[in-house]
């Protein structure tokens, strides 16, 4: 406790410590004979001076004190302070106004409390506590307590007297426990109380705020600075590293040279197909995991060949689509997307020279349904839910924020709160650059590669003749997702349609008198294309 008593009482001030030795000083008006004060001062665990003032005023007195919050400490360094949590009791008021904060006690019995901030700053192997305080009248005496967090605080130096004529302190003692007591007597106005404390380092958040040319900032590269950005290096250095494999990983999926059969062979029938029953177009997704227009192209032919649709050409540039049978329960639905995209409720035929009218396909939602029908698989990752990279990533980005804002107003090192804020920004963007497959995504791609060396294998004469035009049709769309319909068309030229006891293909109208596929091969690339070219804005990827 801080006593003033005797005599025309004065102004007292506690400010804080600093590696610059500078405090701010309360400068007070001569207090009438009869005002006493008795300070309480705490130095929290926080580095925040907490002071409790009792100002006794006889009836027709006043007392008056203000507290520079920003002082001049050298030439363009200042230090600045800053006062919270003021709570006021009695007849007396406060007020903050610029760079002052004024206490006015009127007659009667005031108690003043408030926390002084940015009041600590380290020392090499230590942390020091300056405290100042200058007498504007005459004090009979002085008793003065001050705790510390530490039990190891120690006296660096104590004078007092007129600030051109300093003295040692006559009787100050620090006792166990950290609270150290002064007592003087005799002092006069004008004469100050130096004291400087020294408490071991990191008893308190180091938060002196100083300014200028010498003094860092709340956003000064600080040793924590260094040290917080050197883990965030070693953290993104472990992301990238996870990516790398993964990515790695993924492209070695669809690669290799194994090779599936695409015939199945039952007594002495065969028929084409596909690993875990896989269509065209959820094939061409999972192997580059895009969602392109030769994917959908391939669903066309696809939906016609299982007969939903029937294509025949009108021209060399014009085809029209037929419904054959309605959308039912055994189309995916991205397939049923496609369905409806080209022949809505109510439609029966279409041309493809109608479909080009602009806005006629809406593209985007058949590019999502396809992506979805992947995810559904369990082929494709589901991004568009909160995984953990998301959570962690959100709660990284606030935390940081907030350490931000409390080191900027503290202790300083704010920085360290923007390497926190920086991690989650990356383990939020993590997912982005992950490759959409999942492990059975991959698994799942290599069996279509496989497939595929499989069909540019497959020889026409290995198909008995009655089962030629059925799978030369159900492995065509799987040739379109990979750009070698063509080969594939090549292979079966001289096959004969009507082989099976029909004319012409099945599901392609045009060409029912021809007895091999040399016209349909120069004219179905030409549909394609122009399939392709309906769907062409809807490339995406994941």
């Amino acid at each position: 406790m801080l006593t003033f008593r005797g005599g025309a009482a004065g102004a007292l001030f506690l400010a804080a410590a600093g590696l610059l030795a500078a405090a701010p000083v309360a400068h007070t008006e001569p207090a009438p004979e009869g005002v006493t004060i008795s300070a309480e001062l705490t130095l929290s665990r926080q580095g925040v001076l907490e002071v409790t003032e009792k100002v006794t005023v006889p009836p027709g007195r006043e007392f008056k004190m203000s507290l520079p919050l920003r002082l001049q400490v050298d030439k363009d360094v200042e230090r600045v302070f800053r006062v919270t949590d003021v709570d006021t009791q009695g007849a007396g008021t406060t007020a903050t106004a610029g760079d002052q904060f004024t206490i006015d006690a009127k007659p009667g019995e005031s108690t003043f409390k408030y926390a002084i901030h940015n009041t600590v700053s380290d020392a090499p192997g230590s942390q020091l506590f300056h405290w100042l305080g200058v007498i504007n009248a005459d004090v009979a005496s002085i008793d003065a307590s001050l705790v510390s967090p530490s039990y190891e605080m120690g006296i660096v130096d104590c004078k007092l007297g007129p600030p051109a004529n300093l003295r040692k302190c006559n009787n100050v003692q620090i006792e166990v426990g950290g609270e150290l007591f002064l007592e003087e007597s005799d002092l006069h106005k004008g004469d100050s109380i130096d004291l400087t404390l020294q408490i071991p380092p990191g008893t308190v958040p180091a938060n002196a705020d100083v300014r200028g040319d010498d003094g860092p900032g709340p956003f000064a590269v600080t040793a924590p600075v260094l040290v917080a950005f050197g883990v965030l290096l070693l953290a993104l250095a472990g992301l990238a590293a996870f990516v790398l494999r993964a990515r790695r990983e993924n492209a070695s999926a669809a690669t290799g040279s194994e090779t599936i059969d695409p015939l199945l062979r039952e007594g002495d029938r065969v028929q084409f197909t596909s690993p875990e029953g896989i269509l065209p177009g959820e094939a061409g997704v999972v192997l580059d995991e895009h969602a392109d227009p030769a994917d959908i192209a391939a669903t066309v032919v696809d939906l016609a060949v299982r007969r939903y649709l029937w294509i025949t050409p009108i021209s060399d540039t014009d085809w029209r689509i037929d419904r054959v049978n309605a959308a039912d329960d055994q189309l995916r639905d991205y397939e049923r997307t496609v369905y409806q995209t080209l022949l809505p409720e109510g439609t029966d035929s279409v041309t493809v020279a109608d479909l080009r009218a602009p806005g006629r396909v809406p593209a985007e939602p058949v590019r999502k349904a396809m992506l979805a029908d992947v995810v559904a698989r369990g082929a494709f990752t589901e991004r568009s839910r909160l995984g953990l990279p998301v959570w962690i990533g959100a709660g990284l980005i606030l935390a940081g924020i907030a350490v931000t804002i409390a080191l900027a107003v503290s202790s300083g090192h704010a920085l360290v709160g923007v390497a926190i804020l920086l991690a989650g920004i990356a383990t939020l963007l993590l997912p982005r650059y992950l490759p959409a497959r999942t492990a059975h995504g991959r698994e799942l791609a290599g069996q279509i590669r496989a497939l595929q060396r499989g069909l540019d294998t497959t020889m026409r004469d290995r198909i008995p003749p009655a089962d030629q035009e059925l799978v030369f049709s159900r492995a065509l769309p799987f040739t379109i997702i990979s750009g070698r319909a063509d080969n594939w068309i090549r292979a079966f030229r001289d096959l004969n349609p009507a082989a099976d006891s029909q004319p012409g293909i099945y599901w392609f109208g045009g060409f029912d008198r021809d007895r091999d596929l040399q016209r349909f091969a120069a004219h179905f690339p030409y549909f394609i294309t122009a399939i392709e070219g309906l769907f062409g804005n809807s490339s995406g990827s994941r």
